[in-house]
């Protein structure tokens, strides 16, 4: 069976430049750049950052110099320690290639000369208060996220409970107002229409708003809704991890949907297995109040707790007990209650 899913395109970011990087992450973990200006139009073209201990000792046999250079105090006490002539050939060595730019940890400053040197060779250096570990951490999860897998997907993407639930399905069969109705309950609306899904690390998939129109939301026959505007703060988030795919559906009579629960389907979203529900669609059927069990069940499963295991635990309970003799256990079909004063 074809899901509205099939056929999407993975997209990888190609570069980011270094001013990107710096207007992004100035004022978000306090890069200050040393040569304002220099650089800026340089590609980072690597999502990993590199400590260039060997390159300033001369070997860059396996110099990754394409990636951000990390000067921690590793880097800078050594040469610190070395005599203004060496320093700069040491110095020499590592801008002596096209690095993106440097970031020097620890509120460490480099000289004057050693900064002319770099902005003679129009590479950027920064300045962070942060130690390096955090400064590495910092700078290689704003990378990471740059240079996630992503994809658009037509849908609306909903907050039901804490759980991300994303709702496919062709245009027009009612995404936009299942969501809104959502949101009439009080859940929060994360992304309508075209849901961007940035896959994080290898199983997790974080869903949210394009920034043309977050929150927007277009309901036909209406038009084009504010969310934030009309129902508040409380009823927009700006991403949510994606957990549980529903795909909405016109209703065939003749189609095989699941009736117990047990098989537990799955789909394929960016390479990251997620469980997904067809929900067939037909006049008079709640779908709001049916998202609102699809999240709780999740929740139930989550903590180890599963319905139709129970329930099927329960059956073969019966059958085993009814297959040692009708009367061996002396259990009644039925419960017996004394009476209902009520």
């Amino acid at each position: 069976m074809m899901s509205a899913l099939d056929n999407l395109q993975e997209i990888h970011k190609k570069s980011i430049t270094v001013g990107f990087l710096a207007d992004e992450c100035g004022e978000r973990f306090q890069l200050v750049p040393a040569n304002e200006g220099v650089g800026r139009d340089k590609l980072i073209t690597d999502k990993s950052l590199h400590r260039p201990q060997l390159a300033l000792t001369g070997y860059t046999r396996l110099f990754t110099y394409h990636r951000v250079q990390v000067l921690g105090n590793t880097e800078y006490f050594y040469l610190d320690s070395l005599s203004p002539m060496r320093r700069r050939e040491a110095f020499g060595n590592l801008i002596s290639f096209d690095v993106p730019c440097l970031v020097v940890t620890t509120d460490n400053r480099l000289g004057p000369d050693l900064v002319d040197m770099a902005t003679e060779r129009g590479i950027g250096v920064f300045n962070t208060p942060h130690e390096t570990t955090k400064a590495v951490y910092l700078l290689g999860d704003f990378l990471d996220d740059q240079f996630a897998a992503y994809s658009p997907v037509h849908g609306a993407f909903v907050d039901v409970y804490g759980v991300g639930v994303l709702f496919i399905g062709r245009s027009g069969i009612g995404k936009s107002e299942v969501a809104l109705d959502l949101l009439e309950r009080g859940h929060r609306l994360v992304a309508d229409d075209v849901v961007l899904v940035t896959r994080k690390g290898e199983s997790i998939l974080i869903g949210a708003g394009t920034a043309l129109a977050p929150h927007f939301m277009e309901v036909r026959g209406l038009g084009l809704l504010d969310v934030r505007q009309m129902f508040g703060i409380r009823a927009i988030r700006f991403q949510k991890r994606v957990e549980v795919i529903v795909e909405l559906e016109d209703w065939d009579p003749g189609a095989d949907y699941t009736r117990t629960g047990l098989d537990d389907p799955m789909v394929k979203l960016l390479d990251v297995d997620l469980p997904y529900v067809r929900l067939p669609i037909f006049p008079g059927k709640n779908i709001t109040v049916i998202a609102e069990v699809i999240a709780l069940n999740y929740l139930l499963k989550h903590y180890g707790y599963n319905a139709a295991k129970v329930f099927a635990g329960k059956l073969s309970d019966a059958i085993a007990r009814r297959s040692d003799g009708p009367n061996s256990s002396g259990d009644r079909s039925t419960p017996y209650f004394e009476h209902d004063f009520e």
